[in-house]
């Protein structure tokens, strides 16, 4: 399975490539990482585009899961292809990006139309569509009610 997250929240300004996450990205992004350690995911490695915000979603993921980071300029905006980008780790990775390039990697597998929101994260399984959870449902993973 492929995995996609999209990076947290980032503050404004420029060099693009450059922007860090904002207090509440760091926050969403270490929720992303415990929601995916609670889920029992069993991945082959995490790949990230090298652009500080998606880098600093990626860290917790790929600490979470026990894998190193590996960036990947293909990764940093742009169509790509994600079964391409994934096989430097496995057939079972993890990939941080950006938008609209995530929506257009899930549409090239799956034929699905999604816009995904910042900190979501979907599954993908040959071909298939199979887990699409926002920040609200990745909290709800790991929160108390």
């Amino acid at each position: 399975m492929i995995w996609l997250v999209r990076h947290t929240e980032a503050e404004d300004g420029s060099p693009d490539p450059e922007r860090k996450l904002t207090v509440q990205g760091e926050k969403d992004a270490r929720t992303i990482a415990a929601a995916l350690g609670r889920l029992g995911l069993a991945t082959d490695g995490c790949v990230s585009s090298p652009k500080v915000r998606a880098r600093d979603t990626a860290l917790p993921i790929c600490e979470q899961l026990g894998h190193e980071l590996i960036e990947d300029d293909r990764l940093a905006g742009g169509p790509f292809d994600p079964h391409e980008v994934a096989a430097a780790v496995g057939e079972d990775a993890i990939l941080v990006g950006h938008e609209p390039d995530l929506s257009m990697a899930v549409h090239t597998m799956t034929g699905a139309q999604v816009r995904l929101p910042k900190g979501a994260v979907v599954g993908v399984d040959r071909g298939e569509l199979k887990v699409l959870l926002r920040l609200k449902e990745l909290r709800a993973l790991i929160e108390p009610d």
